[in-house]
């Protein structure tokens, strides 16, 4: 390309600096989803094991937290199948007695 220098053209091409987008860094990631997401699992399975109403409602919550503040390009599967096991453990527990949830620190 070039430019005429009219005294009418305000282009200055020395002053053109290109657009580099800036590098992704790592340790701007925030952790607080995977980590929900393996509360989750644990909530789940406590849930499915030992019966807990209140575990596996734990496990959905936790479950929901990490679907909401992951990202895009996180894994779907693994937030689909943590969805699935909460899903079955509040299943499963209320197959099992099907009576209204009792806290255990409440009397």
């Amino acid at each position: 390309m070039s430019y005429t220098n009219n005294a009418q053209d305000p282009r200055r091409p020395e002053r053109i600096v290109r657009y580099k987008p800036a590098a992704p860094q790592g340790a701007n990631e925030d952790p607080t989803p995977d980590y929900m997401n393996v509360l989750s699992m644990i909530f789940s399975m406590c849930g499915l094991m030992m019966k807990l109403k209140w575990a596996a409602w734990l496990a959905l919550y936790f479950c929901s937290f990490s679907y909401a503040n992951s990202k895009v390009a996180d894994d779907a599967k693994q937030i689909i199948s943590s969805f699935m096991l909460s899903i079955s453990a509040v299943v499963m527990a209320y197959l099992q007695n099907p009576q209204p949830m009792t806290l255990p620190w409440s009397s």
